[in-house]
């Protein structure tokens, strides 16, 4: 059908004055037809896109290349009717034609690209328009024959992916949804319960999903690199084009998208796959491994879509790329130590075999594990990176050995890889796309190297939890590839002499592997020469811990080797790892440790000639690089030799040293790791010594507990108690989505959901529930406190908080660690959040005594929360006798004269200054008292310090601060460092304006400064007040704020005086 015939057939219905919009699709269709031969017309397809569906969809080798939306003559193409509709499918459909049948709009990747009218209709006639019948016969076959080569980037491809396979992960977790809820077992159902059984098993249906749909994502992604055919792609194409070097993402995708494919996915998956006909992905990775600092395209393509796709994911399973100085030096400083310490002169490259011990499937009852084994020759220097990734550190190891042995002898290259080198690189990975991106990258680099595969053997990279051991088979086909998988893993954790063991773990500190096998290895890390280390909460669960210790037991069962990771730098010198550095004295001969600092939770305290102190990483933890090394004859009673080196400065500064060091360049530090810690950096022995003496506030307190997590303070905690029951009472009263919509609730977690809190209230509705809290240093709130875990709490801590909710009680408040710097002690008579004095550390809640159930007749005792053995060493040293409650007996002490002891050495800068190294890494000690005056001395002054920082005693304080200006008493600015200014240098006084027009002055510039824990009091209570009218009580508090920081000073200088004088 020429133009003419169709406008004639157009001009026919339309004269009728009987048509509709569907009268004329049949000749449009011809009209199509009949201009392009080659295409295939479908009017009104159904199921082709997500965003709905198009009246036509136009195919060429059953691959679809456009789509027209019609609308009926005389219908306005710009009404706000068809905005929404036109808009999406704008933004889904990369070819587009929006018609009325007469004018016809073209559209490319959501952009009109050209607009031609072939008629008109003009006095109620349709009259054609000739003059541009050719433009519009050149613009139709343009359409038809669109193959749109436009995505020159990873970025750009990677946000598609993203979009795509974000919508087919949504498709595939209602689809298993609707399979449990309908009990049916599809294939797709038993597709998740396999997973679920062998691989992850807290495995979700949106968990699943998120597999299946990176899976056929990146399926795609590795078959359309190897397409050569870029005019044609689709998923039948891809299943055949996958690398036989990875049978089984090859096999897998072939189940999951080929003739089986669930029909509820089709069109999804081909809409993917009309992405990659889009891109020539050889092309767009052509510069893979060219240069050094920069990250090689693979790696920004896959952390790009990792962000576009579900940034929380990476976040989840600690996924970060390694830059690439570092994995140079680790590879360097293996290399070296093998060489060096084992003897093989070929290093990483070496080619010498062993003979080991291999079990077989066939049973022999005369042997001990009940199976025959068989003798098999095996590469010595077998290399496991147990946490893969996108296998950077496999492909940086296989660019340094060609680099240092094969640049000149290329002839021999091929062979070298297939019989010498991919039998020796073993990998383990968890993530589909990391899995899949790994297969690719290996494959991509040794193309480049010039090799040829010539047996096409299968890289030893697998899809399996490290952190498990093998699982059986279930029977089904598609579990027989998984546990296939799996096995062959388990043939590396089980059989393989692993020498080296590197890369860089996960960085999750709320670990997902908790299976028993790497739970019952890390117990070993919680004992010391068979004692347990006594901690219910620690950070022994860190998944980088765990791979330390899946890396250690792989060495240890070969006898020998070495283990390098980058990894979380905690481990050097945390108190709650001191059994996990114990084991590794035992298990190693040497460790060496390149702490690279950069964690941004801590002070700087980098020399000064490195300036400010930065991470390789974008993240927050400092890390370090470690070298385990274990030699055959290790004696169990000789602890490993341990050295230590710091890297300070900029990240750009570290990438230098790394790139251009070897691990001898490096002037490490020996360091002698002795009881109790047995840190791995250096520390003054001696001193220590002399600190351990005294008595730690966690032993003289038998129960304590950490302040407490709301999860979400801005609704559990209130200025105003009035306030705060408004809260309560809407949680009471409003449904769920009107608290969501009202309080603008956008994330909720496992301990804290509106339901929860909700039903908690609804449960415990009472105003009587009300409480004060020590929130932050001198700023009491209010809030509502029910004391059940996972309601409107999500950790109360009710076990220990409800002695404080008893009148006349007191607790000691003290961080276990020091991240910040500062001296983290305080007092408390209320409940106590967990971040009273620090942002960054919770702190501990040490109550003086705890509160015994009532008896018959409601009275209720209470009983000091002292270990008796602490408490008796005390008596024996001021020669006074212990009373459990208050008194005026000068011949005996209470509780409260023990924690006013412990609260002026606390806040004595000489003594917090000598032993800052071990006040920082753990809960603090204070030395026994050397006589009754001593102690009372100490007491005395504890107790007025104590007083002070509970606001208690105030009687003699006058207040210097003035608010001497007019005004609404609204704090506006932001309360920074420019909003104090100095009024008085030689008194070196100042004030603070809240607003343009008021302002406290008199403040002394060392008060405005002055930290209490990891706060400045004098700036945090105002900050914490931005945008709230101050009323008279509140601006006289902070009067008292003022003058309690200004008396704590002159009573610690005191405190300071008087241990001076005990001291000589």
């Amino acid at each position: 059908m020429s133009i003419v015939k169709y406008l004639d057939a157009v001009k026919k219905h339309y004269d009728s004055g009987l048509a509709s919009e569907h009268t004329y699709r049949g000749d449009l269709a011809s009209l199509i037809k009949s201009l392009s031969p080659s295409s295939h017309i479908t009017n009104e397809p159904s199921n082709v896109t997500e965003c709905g569906n198009p009246d036509f969809v136009v195919t060429r080798k059953n691959v679809p290349v456009g789509f027209i939306e019609a609308k009926d003559i005389g219908k306005n193409l710009d009404s706000k009717l068809y905005t929404d509709q036109f808009a999406r499918y704008k933004k889904a459909l990369d070819n587009l034609i929006i018609t009325d049948y007469l004018n016809f709009r073209f559209f490319q990747r959501g952009e009109q690209v050209a607009e031609i009218r072939i008629a008109e209709v003009y006095a109620g006639k349709v009259k054609a328009l000739p003059e541009n019948f050719e433009r519009f016969t050149n613009l139709l076959n343009e359409f038809c024959l669109y193959v749109n080569q436009t995505i020159k980037s990873p970025k750009v491809l990677a946000q598609m992916m993203a979009a795509k396979a974000r919508l087919l992960e949504n498709i595939l977790e209602k689809a298993v949804l609707s399979d449990e809820e309908n009990v049916l077992d599809t294939s797709l159902k038993q597709q998740y319960e396999t997973f679920k059984q062998i691989l992850i098993h807290d495995l979700t249906p949106k968990g699943f999903a998120d597999i299946y749909a990176q899976t056929l994502a990146y399926g795609m992604f590795a078959a359309r690199l190897h397409d050569r055919s870029l005019d044609t792609f689709n998923r039948r194409e891809a299943a055949e084009l996958i690398p036989k070097t990875n049978p089984f993402l090859r096999r897998l995708f072939d189940h999951v998208a080929g003739v089986n494919i669930d029909e509820r996915i089709v069109t999804t998956v081909d809409n993917l796959a009309e992405v990659f006909r889009a891109t020539n992905v050889s092309e767009l990775l052509k510069n893979f491994g060219r240069t050094i600092l920069s990250q090689d395209p693979v790696i920004h393509f896959y952390e790009t879509f990792l962000s576009e796709y579900d940034p929380s994911l990476r976040k989840a399973r600690g996924v970060w790329y390694t830059p690439a100085p570092v994995v140079e030096f680790i590879l360097k400083g293996v290399d070296d130590i093998l060489k060096t310490e084992f003897k093989l002169k070929d290093g990483l490259a070496d080619t010498t075999k062993t003979t080991i011990k291999v079990q077989t499937d066939k049973k022999d009852h005369r042997t001990k594990s009940g199976y025959v084994s068989l003798d098999k020759e095996i590469h010595r220097v077998q290399i496991l990176d147990p946490a893969t990734g996108t296998g950077t550190f496999l492909a940086e190891a296989i660019k340094y050995i060609y680099g240092q042995k094969f640049k000149n002898m290329q002839g021999a290259w091929s062979s070298y890889v297939e019989d010498c080198l991919i039998p020796r690189l073993n990998g383990f990975e968890i993530l589909m796309a990391s899995y899949a991106m790994a297969h690719l990258k290996l494959d991509m680099l040794l193309t480049e190297t010039g090799y040829k595969s010539v047996k096409n053997k299968r890289f030893n990279i697998f899809l399996t939890n490290s952190l498990e051991e093998h699982h059986p088979d279930t029977g089904t086909l598609f579990s027989s590839w998984l546990s296939s998988e799996a096995n062959e893993a388990n043939r590396i954790k089980k059989d393989a002499p692993v020498m080296v063991v590197m890369g860089n773990p996960p960085y999750s500190g709320l670990s997902q592997n908790n299976g028993d096998w790497i739970t019952n290895l890390i117990n070993d890390y919680k004992y010391i020469d068979g004692e347990h280390f006594g901690e219910r909460k620690h950070w022994l669960n860190d998944d980088y811990v765990k791979f330390i210790r899946l890396g250690q037991a792989q060495i240890e069962k070969t006898g020998e080797g070495v283990l390098a990771y980058i990894n979380n730098h905690s481990f050097i010198d945390n108190p709650t790892f001191r059994g996990m550095r114990w084991n590794l004295l035992q298990a190693f001969d040497e460790i060496f440790i390149l702490d690279l600092q950069g964690d941004t939770n801590k002070i700087n305290l980098a020399p000064k000639e490195a300036g400010s102190d930065e991470n390789v990483f974008d993240i927050q933890k400092g890390v370090s690089i470690n070298f385990f090394i274990k030699h055959s004859s290790k004696k169990a009673s000789v602890n490993a030799k341990v050295k230590y080196a710091a890297l300070w400065g900029g990240r750009e500064n570290k990438y230098k040293v790394l790139s251009s060091s070897r691990l001898k360049d490096i002037e490490f530090l020996e360091v002698l790791p002795q009881a109790p810690n047995y840190f791995f950096s250096p520390a003054d022995y001696g001193l220590q010594e002399q600190y351990l003496q005294g008595f730690a506030v966690s032993e003289l307190f038998r129960e304590y507990t950490m302040g407490f997590a709301s999860a979400q303070d801005r609704l559990t905690v209130s200025f105003d108690s009035n306030a705060l029951w408004d809260v309560v009472s809407d949680f009471k009263n409003l449904s769920i989505p009107d608290l969501r919509e009202k309080y603008l609730i956008k994330k909720e977690s496992r301990d804290w959901t509106i339901a929860s809190a909700k039903q908690d209230i609804e449960n415990n509705y009472s105003k009587s529930l009300i409480r004060k809290v020590s929130y932050r240093p001198f700023d009491e709130r209010f809030t509502y406190y029910t004391g059940n875990s996972r309601g409107f709490y999500a950790s109360p801590q009710k076990k220990i908080m409800r002695h404080l909710e008893m009148e006349d009680n007191l607790a000691f408040i003290s961080c276990r660690m020091n991240r910040d710097n500062s001296d983290t002690y305080w007092v408390a008579e209320n409940l106590v959040s967990k971040s009273l004095i620090s942002s960054l550390d919770n702190c501990y809640v040490f109550p003086i005594y705890l509160y015994l159930d009532s008896d018959s007749d409601g009275n209720i005792a209470r009983t000091p929360n002292f270990n008796e053995d602490i408490v008796s060493e005390l008596a024996s040293a001021t020669k006074l006798d212990f009373s459990p409650e208050p008194t005026d007996s000068k011949g005996s002490f209470s509780p409260v004269d023990v924690v006013d002891y412990i609260y002026a050495y606390l806040h004595c800068e000489p003594y917090l200054k000598q032993y800052r190294p071990f006040l920082k890494v753990d809960f603090p000690r204070v030395p026994y008292p050397e006589s009754k005056k001593d102690f009372f001395s100490f007491v005395q002054l504890g107790k007025k310090l104590r007083t002070i920082h509970l606001m208690s005693d105030t009687g003699d304080w006058d207040p210097t601060v003035c608010f001497s200006q007019a005004g609404s008493g609204l704090i506006t600015r932001k309360i920074g460092v420019k909003d104090f200014e100095i009024t008085d240098k030689k008194l070196k006084l100042g004030r603070v304006w809240i607003n343009e027009s008021q302002y406290f002055s008199g403040i002394p510039e060392t008060i405005w400064n002055y930290n209490v824990g990891g706060y400045s009091p004098a700036q945090k209570w105002l900050k914490d007040r931005v945008g709230q009218v101050l009323s008279y009580e509140e601006l006289s508090h902070y009067q008292r704020i003022i003058c309690a920081l200004t008396q704590a000073q002159k009573v610690m200088e005191k405190i300071n005086s008087a241990y001076v004088i005990s001291a000589t």
